[in-house]
């Protein structure tokens, strides 16, 4: 059992041992069914707080060969499947988390050379896992060229799980150097007649689709599976309305607050989607609020709501009286440095999960309670001061109207009793 190569399953076990877990696990039937197809290339984005790497680590804790997982999946949804057994930690599978490798040679100052950094950290484990095929000095610094070494040595193939695949276009946004390198990296490992040989399955998941360049995605052979358009993987982005009802009836939480406060993600397959880490919050801190936490997504907030596009001011200040505004999604280029126009901007605030999108309408909107107080804070913190006062005046509005129709309830009430 290795970090990187066949990892262990103590972070699923965490996941599961916690005091409210949803059984996903069906998802494996899904990536059971692509293994060895042309469709085994995927790249699943979501927003943070959504569940990427407890899915990330439940893929490597059932096909590792480093563990024996039998125990943590057989109650679940997954065990009763007919592939279960077929594929439970019988695979080689190479896990990389690549914030971890950004931070790590970060620390270390060598964060112009992550990718030759992770590769070289991967290689290692493969070394001592195949000592016999990788023993001369000779040995390639590329990971792609070692696997295909190993594959035409052994037969050995590979499934290969990257947890936060975006984060270099996140992090180091004007790095375009560091950028194109790890793409390269990226395309060895999963693009071409190699690919073909040694790749079993690939699954990435991160905040942002696949990279494009013009209209072009940099690995266009991957099925992608995006909060714009999750397609039949829509039941695994977040928490289903059958599963808050079970939760809130088991907290003894109103169910009706709950959908106010966390619901308003909709999709074709399934219209209510809830976000899964601030339900997991109120129920366990028994209290409805606002639990989406300050990330750096929250400064892209601000700052791209900032940013003097046209239209871009109207769009904002309808969705926060309630309203929807229609965009086109495909001009965006999957990155947060190439925004031209209102529609990129609005986009990016939907991978990020500040925005839900209706699929059959092409419409934006604010989902819920706890993202529209996130805007409310950010346009008051932000540069738009027009866009601040605004929405302070309708706030004001909306108190004295409360205000004054409860001033009339109470005189109606009174009349009635004299």
């Amino acid at each position: 059992m290795g970090i990187f190569l066949n990892p262990g399953n103590s972070g699923f076990q965490s996941a599961v041992r916690s005091d409210i877990y949803i059984d996903k696990t069906k998802l494996i039937q899904f990536t059971n069914g692509v293994l060895d197809t042309e469709q085994r290339f995927l790249c699943v984005s979501r927003p943070r707080r959504f569940g990427k790497s407890v899915t990330a680590k439940m893929l490597a804790a059932y096909y590792s060969c480093g563990c024996n997982s039998q125990s943590l999946f057989e109650k679940m949804d997954i065990g009763n499947d007919p592939s279960y057994r077929q594929e439970l930690n019988r695979n080689n599978v190479i896990y990389m988390d690549i914030q971890w490798f950004r931070s790590v040679a970060r620390g270390k100052g060598q964060l112009k050379n992550v990718v030759g950094y992770m590769q070289e950290q991967v290689i290692e484990e493969l070394k001592q896992r195949y000592p016999d095929v990788l023993s001369s000095d000779g040995i390639s610094s590329s990971l792609p060229e070692v696997l295909l070494r190993i594959y035409n040595a052994l037969g050995d193939r590979f499934i290969i799980i990257i947890d936060e695949w975006d984060c270099l276009f996140r992090e180091e946004k004007e790095d375009s150097g560091l950028q194109e390198a790890y793409i390269d990296f990226l395309r060895g490992m999963f693009k071409g007649q190699p690919a073909e040989e040694f790749v079993r399955l690939a699954y990435m998941t991160g905040i942002l689709p696949v990279k494009k360049y013009g209209t072009q995605s940099a690995l266009n052979n991957f099925d992608e599976y995006t909060m714009i358009n999750p397609l039949i993987l829509a039941e695994y982005v977040g928490f289903t309305e059958g599963e808050v009802r079970q939760l809130c009836r088991k907290y003894r939480m109103d169910f009706q607050e709950a959908k106010k406060w966390y619901d308003g993600y909709t999709f074709k397959r399934v219209r209510s989607v809830y976000s899964p880490s601030s339900v997991t919050r109120a129920m366990r801190n028994r209290e409805f609020g606002n639990y989406w936490t300050e990330t750096e997504t929250y400064e892209s907030l601000k700052f791209y709501m900032d940013m003097d596009l046209d239209g871009l001011k109207s769009a904002l200040f309808q969705m926060l009286g309630g309203a929807r505004c229609r965009i086109d999604t495909g001009t965006f280029q999957n990155d947060m440095t190439s925004i031209k126009s209102r529609d990129d901007v609005l986009t990016l605030l939907i991978h990020l999960g500040y925005l839900a999108y209706d699929s059959e309408k092409k419409a934006v909107f604010i989902p819920n309670e706890e993202i529209r107080q996130e805007f409310v804070r950010a346009v008051k913190t932000g540069r738009r001061g027009e866009l601040a006062r605004l929405v302070t005046a309708s706030d004001q509005l909306l108190k004295d109207t409360l205000d004054l129709k409860l001033h009339s309830c109470v005189i109606e009430r009174y009349a009635r009793e004299a």
